[in-house]
């Protein structure tokens, strides 16, 4: 048998989980399969690698020296494809600073779609590919090793951008978070409503890692109530649960205006929402970052400019939408 990395992977599983069994597990592997390979494993490199007893299994001295090389090797082969994913990425530049393909990330925003438009439209010629998910510092982890060259995300009011050393972030807007309500609530046809007028209301929102939801109750606390729940959700179960009247949903304010719903202020502006791209300055494709973030922008002015009613709010709100300066944050 011919030795791979994820036996050196198994035997280091089992000398930090002590255990065949409780390696088995992080393995998702059963018990006997796991068995079965360490012996193959130790049968290749000449004699056991662990003493096994009722309390665990122990590195054998050919397993110290064993794991003291694995526990080298498979840093070393991490890096490696974190930079050959980076490296990748310049086969092909087209030149000026502009990669021949660019790899997207995006939590759950509005910009991705108006980003890839603007891509399309100004470099025809450019490969993209896009990866969602609801979770900031996932996206912000594959960025860090190599898997996607920029990313677009949020962070709830002045909280930091996801924390994944070495990427750069920049604030493209900063959004109120409205309320969805349903065309006959009560309140559904006012200028803004007071938070403290749905405190008897079940809440709604799209999932996401960060401190929303406590950004959220401590709102909810400020105006006097503790909210009864928050469910979190799809973008299609969120409206669906408006329009049946089970709930009101916080949304961004330039949701599209739907038969039955509409987004309606929250006064006072209590929530917000910052809206990021983010890269990595030694990636290839930092060079690209001042051209994309402009094109992001254009994206997101596209999109609110789609929504008469929150261009109005912003007409009357300069401190939302897009600032002046453009600092890294």
């Amino acid at each position: 048998m011919e030795l791979e990395l994820r036996h050196f992977r198994i035997i280091c599983t089992v000398a930090e989980a002590g255990s065949i069994t409780k390696a088995a597990s992080a393995l998702g592997l059963a018990q006997p399969a796991l068995t079965a390979q360490l012996h193959r494993i130790e049968r290749t490199l000449g004699g056991p690698l662990f003493d096994r007893g009722r309390r665990g299994v122990r590195p054998t001295p050919l397993g110290e020296l064993v794991l003291s090389r694995a526990r080298l090797l498979l840093p070393a082969v991490s890096t490696l494809k974190e930079e050959a994913a980076r490296l990748a990425n310049t086969v092909g530049s087209a030149g000026n600073g502009t990669p021949a393909r660019l790899r997207i990330g995006s939590a759950n925003g509005h910009v991705l779609g108006g980003l890839v438009h603007q891509l399309n439209t100004s470099l025809p010629g450019l490969r993209i590919t896009t990866h969602v998910s609801w979770s900031a510092d996932e996206l912000a982890a594959m960025v860090a090793e190599g898997r996607l060259d920029f990313t677009l995300a949020g962070v709830c009011g002045d909280a930091q951008p996801p924390a994944q050393p070495g990427l750069d972030w920049r604030t493209l807007a900063t959004d109120p978070v409205f309320v969805l309500l349903s065309d006959d609530h009560p309140l559904a046809g006012a200028d803004a409503v007071e938070l403290a007028d749905l405190a008897d209301a079940d809440w709604g929102a799209t999932p996401g890692d960060g401190c929303f939801g406590d950004c959220f109750a401590a709102a909810c606390a400020r105006a006097g109530f503790s909210p009864r729940s928050l469910y979190e959700t799809d973008v299609t179960s969120c409206i669906d649960l408006v329009e049946s009247g089970d709930a009101v949903v916080l949304c961004q304010p330039m949701l599209r205006r739907m038969p039955g719903v509409r987004a309606v202020p929250i006064a006072g502006n209590p929530l917000r929402w910052r809206n990021l791209l983010g890269w990595h300055p030694e990636a290839p494709a930092a060079a690209f970052a001042p051209r994309l973030f402009e094109l992001a922008r254009a994206a997101y002015r596209d999109v609110t400019a789609r929504s008469p009613r929150y261009a109005a709010f912003l007409r009357e709100h300069p401190e939302f939408g897009v600032p002046g300066p453009t600092p890294v944050v």
